[in-house]
């Protein structure tokens, strides 16, 4: 069946909202779990000492294997490693609680992840030309096993491929290409990723600091998050649109953030152009590497935002990596819903080029929008802004 692309819709304004969603990280395989956990001030952030990860233990943040075998007992899914169990089960999650239908010629899959099936590359090359090793190939697989017949597109582009994905989401839809978008991001922790971020010394022997004076590299974190974007609005009081996005790359350094924070001004300006208030609170990248908080520190300062409570959801999680932009932007959401801001997990003492205001305690009171943020090697970087109505 040929997709009917949609002409009828140009230049009609068509709200996006988030219809369904689902998260799996080391607090839980739920958005509700999530966020009671981040709310009760609880990290999934644990000392890990597992060779087949790394030869030094180092703290990170795992997704609990036994659970999620569990939760798939009885599915028979294409692709049983870690990787694509998280995809399939947050997927599946996600369509539980959505009316959307992911065989419907209007529904288009997204898959963002930085890495994918990287961890098949073990051994001595047992896995040479396993195509489970190739992004577009497990994007394919998730839209075959719902019987859709789009091309699945996939978002790899770093430490912003979540929330780039959310944003090309927004855009076909807004564009008329389709009504709905189910989108997912993961990635897991391997020694191939750990080793990398070990040999750019970004990795911190303690628990992330986003935004601390003492900061001194990042965490890892492994999970998967889905959002199932929709212009037909859920039937529910409150709901949350992504309003609008942008990207920018700063040219500046393959590793390196731009000292100026060009690229994140530039996706912030461009992202709220035309808005007149300010966001409620800003969900920032936040990885705790000297330079990424610092350059983030510049960039909010130049946009006019400096004011604006902000916090990284890193010190919960840690550093998920291609599926970072989606969960963080699903609890923004969540708290967005709940009248709240979830606290800066780690944070003690501010240390920042320009001075922001970082929490240390929950926030609870209403918020109206939020502004999520990434950045990443390369020197890519995101925002878009969301909104509630009620």
């Amino acid at each position: 069946m040929e997709r009917e692309v949609g002409p009828k819709y140009r230049g009609i304004v068509m709200p996006v909202y988030l219809e369904s969603e689902n998260i799996i990280t080391s607090l839980g395989f739920s958005v509700e779990e999530n966020l009671k956990a981040m709310g009760e001030g609880i990290s999934g952030i644990r000392m890990c000492n597992n060779p087949a990860l790394s030869d030094q233990p180092f703290p990170v943040s795992l997704v609990d294997k036994n659970r999620l075998d569990t939760a798939l007992s009885g599915f028979s899914i294409p692709d049983d490693s870690t990787f694509g169990k998280l995809v399939f089960l947050s997927v599946m999650e996600a369509l539980k609680g959505s009316s959307v239908d992911p065989s419907d010629p209007r529904t288009v899959f997204i898959l963002s992840t930085t890495k994918g099936n990287i961890e098949l590359m073990r051994g001595k090359g047992s896995n040479a030309g396993n195509s489970r090793l190739l992004l577009w190939h497990s994007a394919e697989q998730i839209r075959r096993y719902y019987g859709n017949p789009n091309k699945a597109i996939v978002v790899s582009n770093a430490c912003i491929s979540g929330l780039l994905a959310m944003i090309a989401g927004q855009r076909l839809i807004k564009n008329g290409d389709y009504d709905h978008a189910v989108i997912v991001g993961a990635d897991v922790v391997s020694k191939f990723i750990v080793s990398g971020f070990q040999s750019f010394l970004s990795l911190s022997t303690n628990p992330c600091k986003p935004f601390d004076r003492d900061r001194d590299g990042l965490t890892l974190g492994e999970g998967a998050g889905t959002v199932v974007l929709s212009n037909r609005r859920p039937d529910r009081k409150t709901v949350i649109e992504l309003v609008s996005g942008a990207s920018a790359n700063d040219a500046n350094h393959i590793s390196g953030p731009s000292r100026t924070g060009e690229g994140l001004y530039i996706a912030l300006k461009q992202a709220l152009k035309g808005i007149v208030e300010d966001p409620g609170f800003i969900s920032a990248h936040g990885t705790a590497t000297p330079f990424n908080d610092d350059m983030e520190s510049i960039a909010l300062t130049r946009a006019g935002l400096a004011h604006i409570p902000a916090n990284s959801l890193k010190g919960f999680i840690g550093h998920t990596l291609g599926a970072a932009g989606i969960i963080e932007s699903l609890i923004g959401a969540g708290c967005l819903s709940g009248n709240m801001m979830l606290k800066n997990m780690g944070l003690q003492h501010q240390g920042l080029v320009n001075a922001l205001n970082t929490p240390i305690e929950n926030l609870k009171q209403p918020f109206l929008t939020f502004v999520k943020t990434a950045s990443g090697f390369g020197g890519c970087n995101a925002a878009a802004l969301f909104r509630k109505h009620e």
